[in-house]
């Protein structure tokens, strides 16, 4: 059986959506033409690592740091490990652990969770929230990892500075290097001071760096999403390998056979030719609910702007929509079906999933559930998706098929390392850079002004 990621998008063609709705073939020609002119482009960023997210996999010696460190602390025995970050500091992270450890992990024994820690991601600054966790996380029997590439996050350092106080009050500030690790972005000397470097210096911490070419949303597999992973005791050899298999891949010029650029241009096309200003990710498998999550970050961050690669003013985009297959069934797909024509979905399928759970031959005197004795819960699954699917394509609603044989870290690492490629030749076919997020940095200096005014 093949353990690679699968892409079906004859759905998405107009053979199948229509020549208004799906891709053409002349429109496919024309796009192949130019996406193999930016190819060289991405190809010349990668080997001056202007943008160093293909090649992290391959840092065996971060990874191995990585995974020794995690293996000195797991040996303290915490039962939390909680992690302060917000963004790509959180989302990465939130995304692995549905994927590999599955929804219900926290309510695990520890025998069940084999020892390891309860994971709690702070990526918000409710308060209501963080006061919950701080209640079911004491100092005591929890590591803190914070994670800001700035190192200036607001609302990463105010949930520091109040872990900060609380094990001080509680354990000692000698105790701190033993409850708190900084993932932060690379410094120098000459670098100015910031919160979590401070903190580093100040209490001896264990500290990771986020190298200085990774964005937040492009860093999962730097030490912001390994070490905590190495810290639930997920394979990272089979996340190094499925980045590696996805990298030969779309390492290719030619879209017809590298998955990320086929889908870049298809959302291209989609969004410039077709009206489709918005894309659907439809997971039909729990486990991969997150994913679509943290894709909405990567897709909406990155090709959110109003201004192109020469300085004009424009405004480009789609905006991502996340979904979850059976559930939005019976909530979003009454929209997507007869609603504007204005979607490019992509449903992601498994193969194979870990348990099967037959429905038994009972209420026999009930007329009909004919269909649905003697089956699985696994073959009703399968029928929603193929169904869904199918009545999708049948309406003229583009429609991508991605197909992982099994949920594991090797295919979770190929469809996460295929999705930042595909959002790196987007921005190229875009015309805008993928990598800045300058509104999100203009909220950042207004929050600041709003919080001087206020009390409390």
């Amino acid at each position: 059986m093949t353990t690679d990621i699968t892409i079906d998008i004859s759905g998405a063609c107009a053979a199948a959506a229509g020549e208004k709705h799906g891709a053409s073939p002349e429109e496919l020609r024309e796009l192949a033409t130019r996406v193999r002119r930016e190819h060289k482009v991405l190809r010349e960023d990668r080997r001056t690592a202007r943008y160093g997210f293909y090649d992290l996999y391959k840092d065996a010696q971060t990874f191995d740091v990585v995974e020794k460190t995690a293996a000195k602390f797991l040996a303290r025995g915490y039962e939390n490990l909680v992690v302060l970050g917000i963004g790509g500091s959180a989302l990465g992270i939130t995304a692995l652990t549905t994927a590999i450890k599955g929804p219900y992990y926290n309510l695990m024994d520890s025998a069940a969770r084999k020892g390891m820690p309860r994971l709690f991601v702070m990526d918000n600054v409710d308060p209501d929230t963080f006061d919950a966790m701080l209640a079911l996380c004491p100092p005591e029997n929890t590591l803190f990892n914070v994670i800001s590439k700035s190192g200036e996050t607001a609302e990463t350092v105010a949930q520091l500075l109040v872990i900060v106080k609380r094990i001080e009050e509680t354990l000692g500030a000698g105790a701190m290097k033993h409850h708190v690790v900084v993932t932060a972005g690379a410094t120098t000397d000459n670098d100015r001071a910031n919160a979590l470097r401070f903190a580093q210096r100040e209490y001896r911490l264990t500290a990771f760096d986020i190298p200085k070419n990774v964005g937040g949303r492009f860093s999962v597999f730097t030490p912001v999403g390994m070490f905590p992973a190495a810290m639930l005791g997920m394979d990272l050899k089979a996340f190094r390998d499925g980045c590696a298999a996805m990298d030969r891949r779309v390492s290719k010029a030619d879209m017809d056979i590298n998955p990320a650029y086929l889908r870049a241009a298809l959302h291209y096309s989609a969004a410039t030719k077709k009206g489709k200003s918005i894309s659907v990710m439809m997971p039909y498998s729990d486990r991969l609910r997150d994913v679509a999550d943290w894709y909405r970050q990567l897709w909406a961050e990155s090709l959110g702007k109003n201004r192109d690669l020469e300085g004009r003013k424009v405004e480009v985009g789609q905006t991502p929509v996340k979904s979850l297959g059976v559930t939005d069934q019976h909530s979003q797909l009454q929209l997507y079906l007869d609603g504007p024509n204005d979607k490019l979905l992509t449903i992601l399928e498994v193969d194979h999933y870990e348990s099967r759970v037959a429905i038994p031959n009972v209420f026999r005197r009930v007329k009909g559930i004919e269909h649905l004795r003697k089956r699985s819960l696994n073959a009703l699954f399968a029928a929603e998706c193929t169904a869904t699917r199918v009545t999708l394509v049948e309406a003229k609603r583009p429609t991508i098929r991605v197909t992982l044989p099994r949920v594991n870290e090797h295919s979770v690492a190929q469809l996460l390392y295929m999705l930042e490629v595909e959002t790196a030749m987007a921005g190229r076919l875009f015309g805008v850079n993928a990598f800045d997020q300058p509104a999100v940095e203009a909220i950042k200096v207004r929050t600041r002004r709003e919080l001087k005014k206020t009390r409390g």
